[in-house]
C-alpha cells in the first residue's frame, strides 16, 4: 500500500469518486444509510444528486464500494504486517497497532461497517464477508504463532473480541488520539495474552 493510501483514497489527490465515498461515509455514519439521499451526498461534494450517477449507479453501489474498499484495505494492511520480519509477538503488536490506527483515523468507516452490512446487495455482502474472513484468518494465524497453546476456535474468538474492543473507538473519545491508541494497544495485547 502506498504511504498516502487510505481505505477510500488511492494516491495523492482524491478523485471525484473517492470524494463521494468519503462524504457518503460521514453522512451514513451520522444519519444512517436510509437517512441519507443522493442529493445529500451530492451536496456534500458540491455537485447535484443526479450528477452522482455519472460516478455510481446507485446509493447501494456507493455503500458496496465503500465496504469492499474498507475490507480490502484491512486485509492488505494485515497481510503486510503479518509478512514483516520479527517475532510472533512483534507481528501481533503490529497487527494491533495497524487496526488501532485504522479505527482512530477512520471512525466513520468503523461505524458504517458495523451498521450497514445488512444494507448491502447480496453480491456485495458475500464479497465483503469473504474479505473479512480472510482478515480474521491473518489474525488467527498470528495469534496462534504467538501463543501456540491456543486452539483455533479460541484464537478466532479472541480476534473477534479484540476487534470489538478496538472498534469501540467511535464511541470513546475521552482521551486524545495518542493516549487512546496506547491504551487500546495495551488492552488488546493484554486481552490476547490473557487468552493464551
Amino acid at each position: 500500500m502506498p504511504a498516502n493510501s487510505t481505505p477510500l483514497v488511492n494516491g495523492e489527490k482524491a478523485s471525484r469518486r473517492e470524494q463521494i465515498l468519503a462524504a457518503a461515509a460521514e453522512l451514513f455514519a451520522h444519519h444512517g444509510f436510509h437517512g441519507v439521499g443522493i442529493d445529500d451526498i451530492g451536496a456534500a461534494v458540491g455537485i447535484s444528486g443526479p450528477a452522482l450517477y455519472r460516478h455510481f449507479r446507485s446509493k447501494d453501489a456507493i455503500l458496496g464500494e465503500m465496504l469492499n474498499s474498507i475490507s480490502r484495505y484491512l486485509l492488505d494492511g494485515g497481510t503486510t504486517w503479518a509478512a514483516r520480519p520479527g517475532t510472533p509477538h512483534d507481528t501481533l503488536a503490529g497487527l494491533v497497532a495497524f487496526h488501532v490506527g485504522f479505527a482512530l483515523n477512520h471512525p466513520a468507516l468503523i461505524t458504517v461497517q458495523e451498521r450497514n452490512l445488512a444494507n448491502l446487495t447480496d453480491a456485495d455482502r458475500k464479497q465483503v464477508r469473504a474479505l473479512q474472513r480472510q482478515y480474521v484468518e491473518v489474525w488467527v494465524s498470528a495469534i496462534r504463532e504467538a501463543m501456540p497453546e491456543l486452539g483455533e476456535r479460541h484464537a478466532r474468538s479472541a480476534a473477534h473480541a479484540v476487534f470489538g474492543l478496538i472498534n469501540s473507538t467511535p464511541y470513546n473519545r475521552h482521551l486524545g488520539d495518542s493516549e487512546l491508541a496506547e491504551l487500546l494497544a495495551q488492552l488488546a495485547l493484554g486481552a490476547l495474552h490473557a487468552a493464551g
